[in-house]
């Protein structure tokens, strides 16, 4: 990959980061930091390209390089499957020392080879890392050498670590879609309520709490990039007639594509919150009539809205009142910054910052609408800022990924994840009722009596 390549990925006119910049520094693009081979474990361009790709759950990934690098990312976020495991299945071509001394390129023959004879795959997608793309294996030739022999598409996604950062290998998944799958196959048969959703990874399942409010309407979900996915259904993506963009920052250049090249509209939105989902139906069904689709559709998404979000504030009014006043802090990033906010705010929450990793400048506005000019926004907290602002009771609760779970223990402060690992859906209107089960739970749990109280030994009394 290069350099023109990688500057290509962050000089997408539909870059919200981009647009805000003067006209001069526009061409610039947003030069994206290499970063050093050996020191990119997680959070690196390859890191991103696996995590957008391996909802395509019947396709198998290849990671051609070391073992350590496919168990660095294998499984990472909590992507379900409504039918097929293979993208559970962790493949590798374990490239050692002399695969480094004399190139990998046939073992990487050799394993597409096997993948395909035992397992069949619709496609086989692979990955390079830091070691095959420095030693300089032609990934893209064997890839194209194993598909005309085998009969079977092999997708190079070429995102070494030492590229860039997750968000890089995110753009660089997109753009191997476009340019290998997207448009290769056509579909069965087409509606004009034919969508694509760009960006929801079935996190716990949350697009199946979505999808049956769109097949109310008519809608179908073509192609859902990548939660959930098939590898036919994502080839077909280039025949729907409107696209809904969830994270922007990873997949925008992606939607824009499509709009260019094929002529599909698209806009950006989110699932989380009563609000929120209501808005997203609206305006899918608005784009779908100017698309074509017919004007009864309005009014059926709107009683549909009402029926919807009655039952949504029925589920909500045991916990209204236990969870109104509470402070939060939210740590997560991207469209989760702002989408959260609103939702934490119609449980009557009051949310005391936000961090805006991975957010555009469109949902840093966002949150300045909900939150007021004066939101405090931040972007990476030191563990010990986030000791200091825990311990000093800032927040009644924090809520965050994995990754600052225990920090918040230790300041005996309640934590709910909300983050790519969770293990609940909080999409759609079902979803707000679990988010509100979650805060809940975690706020009044009787564990935080016992564990503030004096220990015996300080004078406190002993636990029953």
């Amino acid at each position: 990959m290069g350099r023109q390549t990688r500057a290509a990925m962050f000089q997408q006119p539909g870059c919200a980061i981009n647009q805000s910049k003067p006209e001069h520094q526009r061409a610039k693009g947003c030069s994206p930091r290499s970063l050093v081979p050996g020191a990119a474990a997680g959070g690196c361009a390859f890191d991103g390209s696996k995590i957008a790709l391996q909802p395509i759950t019947d396709a198998a990934h290849l990671v051609h390089g070391p073992i350590a690098c496919e168990g660095n990312s294998w499984d990472s976020r909590n992507s379900q499957s409504s039918g097929p495991k293979l993208y559970r299945t962790g493949f590798t071509t374990d490239l050692g020392e002399m695969d480094i001394i004399q190139g990998g390129e046939r073992r990487l023959y050799r394993a597409i080879k096997e993948i395909v004879q035992r397992h069949a795959p619709p496609a086989v997608f692979v990955y390079t890392t830091c070691v095959p793309a420095l030693i300089g294996d032609d990934v893209e030739a064997v890839c194209a050498a194993a598909a005309e022999r085998l009969g079977t598409p092999v997708i190079p996604v070429n995102a070494p670590g030492f590229a860039g950062s997750k968000n890089l290998g995110n753009r660089l998944a997109g753009e191997a879609l476009l340019k290998h799958v997207i448009g290769t196959v056509e579909p069965d048969w087409r509606t004009p309520r034919d969508i694509n959703i760009i960006g929801d990874y079935n996190v716990s399942g949350e697009l199946w709490q979505v999808t049956p409010l769109l097949k109310r309407l008519g809608i179908r979900v073509l192609a859902s990039i990548s939660g959930d996915a098939r590898y036919r259904e994502v080839a077909t993506a280039h025949r729907a007639r409107a696209t809904m963009v969830v994270c922007s920052q990873a997949m925008v250049a992606m939607a824009r594509s499509l709009q260019q090249d094929y002529g599909i509209p698209y806009f950006e939105g989110s699932f989380h919150g009563i609000g929120e989902t209501s808005s997203a139906l609206t305006r899918m069904a608005e784009l779908l009539v100017r698309q074509g689709a017919p004007p009864s559709l309005i009014g059926l998404t709107q009683d549909l809205i009402a029926e919807e979000e009655a039952k949504a504030w029925d589920r909500l009014e045991p916990y209204l009142p236990r969870l109104a006043g509470k402070r939060v802090l939210l740590y997560t990033g991207g469209v989760k910054s702002w989408s959260m906010i609103s939702a934490l705010q119609e449980l009557g929450m009051t949310v005391v910052g936000t961090s805006v990793r991975k957010s555009t400048e469109d949902d840093k506005d966002r949150i300045r609408d909900l939150m007021g000019e004066d939101a405090e926004m931040f972007g990476q907290i030191p563990a010990k800022e986030l000791w200091r602002r825990l311990t000093s009771g800032e927040a009644d609760i924090l809520l965050s990924g994995g990754r600052t779970q225990f920090t918040a223990l230790k300041t005996k402060t309640p934590w709910v994840d909300v983050n790519q690992e969770r293990h609940h859906a909080y999409a759609g209107y079902v979803g707000m009722a679990n988010l509100a089960q979650q805060i809940d739970s975690a706020l009044h749990h009787p564990i935080w009596a016992q564990v503030r109280a004096p220990a015996p030994w300080d004078g406190g009394e002993a636990a029953p």
